[in-house]
């Protein structure tokens, strides 16, 4: 580095998405059966206590309830069998030794080779990597680290977690990094397993996650071996919150109570306060970022929400754009795949981008946790 020297500043742009899908998928009639199967026989076995007042009845719940509370359809996991067992009412997933690659890793790197194909480049072209997900498999080593490994990619690698807004913050980072020319590249993964940390035996909550794991692939726009999207500006913002939380930790032995099978280990939320609270943040939010950049509702062609809540994203697309969007302008996936927190955003993206034209504006947004929200404000070179 030259101090003296001039300030170089490269444009960061989007080469490449890659999505890594499993195989398994519960439908909802299926996760309706399952959890009215596990309300039934809790009910059998505390009737007492519930014929006493001690205790509330479990409700049932509806594919009726789910679609209305969330627009979900259907979700892909990896491990079925132990979610749909009244008895299990979670993943089962095989304890793998320490030689072998973790599960995290293993999604990733599928979702990473599809992210350097579409961009015509190979691992010894990625100077970077972010792992960047809600929930980490380990704590050390990183399984960023490990994803660098497997893919034979030189350079260094770190994890991140802004749960729900993970991948948008990760590109920030990742981009920053390009312009400020740190690295010619950065590859961020989102392997989401958030099966794993949803309670399914919550009837409120039970239906709104699935698994997947996604790739951006972000390289100096000079160095573009075809076309691809400028980031324009990207844009993050956190204000605490308690009203989505998980308190599971390394500290949890150590405490009194820590071996118990406490809810709170688990997803938990208030749904009514998080929509309450979180859609005008994030809609001012959008809106700032746009006309600080000087581009107008009327110049957007395509917003990439998050993908928790199909009436959320309506709400924030009307606020945004001052009307009811069309549905190739803030495209859904979440009735296919569900919630599946920070890579939610880049599904939609990966999916539905190929159309815009040269010149085309787009914003990928995620949210959540923390309360959190991130923004990367897109211009499409063909």
């Amino acid at each position: 580095m030259n101090p003296g020297g001039p300030i170089v500043s490269h444009i960061a742009a989007i080469t490449g998405t890659g999505v890594f899908t499993p195989e398994n998928t519960i439908s909802n009639a299926e996760l309706v059966t399952a959890f009215n199967a596990y309300a039934d026989k809790v009910n059998a076995e505390n009737g007492a206590a519930i014929a006493a007042g001690d205790m509330q009845a479990q409700e049932h719940s509806s594919e009726e309830f789910i679609v209305r509370a969330s627009g979900i359809e259907q979700r892909h996991v990896v491990d079925k069998t132990g979610i749909l067992d009244p008895s299990v009412m979670h993943p089962l997933l095989r304890q793998r030794s320490d030689d072998e690659p973790s599960l995290m890793a293993e999604m990733g790197v599928d979702a990473a080779q599809k992210a350097l194909a579409q961009a015509g480049r190979t691992a010894g072209d990625v100077d970077a990597i972010i792992c960047a997900a809600s929930n980490l498999e380990r704590a050390y080593p990183a399984v960023a680290i490990e994803i660098q490994q497997l893919l034979g990619v030189n350079g260094f690698a770190f994890d991140m977690n802004v749960a729900c807004s993970s991948a948008t913050f990760g590109i920030q980072t990742a981009a920053d990094m390009v312009r400020a020319g740190s690295i010619r590249s950065a590859l961020v993964i989102n392997p989401e397993i958030c099966s794993a940390h949803l309670e399914w035996r919550d009837r409120d909550c039970h239906f709104i996650f699935g698994d997947v794991a996604t790739a951006t692939l972000i390289e100096r726009a000079e160095d573009a071996n075809g076309p691809c999207f400028e980031i324009k500006s990207t844009r993050c913002a956190t204000v605490f919150s308690n009203n989505i939380r998980n308190n599971n930790g390394f500290l949890r032995r150590s405490r009194p109570d820590g071996v118990k099978d406490r809810r709170d280990m688990q997803f938990m939320q208030n749904g009514r306060k998080v929509f309450k609270e979180v859609l005008p943040i994030v809609a001012r939010h959008i809106s700032a970022h746009m006309s600080d950049e000087g581009v107008s509702s009327d110049n957007l062609k395509r917003l990439w929400l998050h993908q928790a809540n199909k009436a959320m994203n309506d709400f924030i697309g009307k606020k945004v754009l001052g009307r009811v969007p069309e549905p190739d302008e803030q495209p859904n996936i979440l009735q296919d795949y569900a919630n599946t927190s920070s890579a939610g955003s880049i599904i939609t993206f990966a999916k539905y981008s190929d159309d815009l034209a040269d010149g085309d504006h787009g914003l990928i947004c995620s949210f959540g946790a923390g309360y959190s929200v991130g923004s990367v404000l897109l211009r499409r070179h063909a």
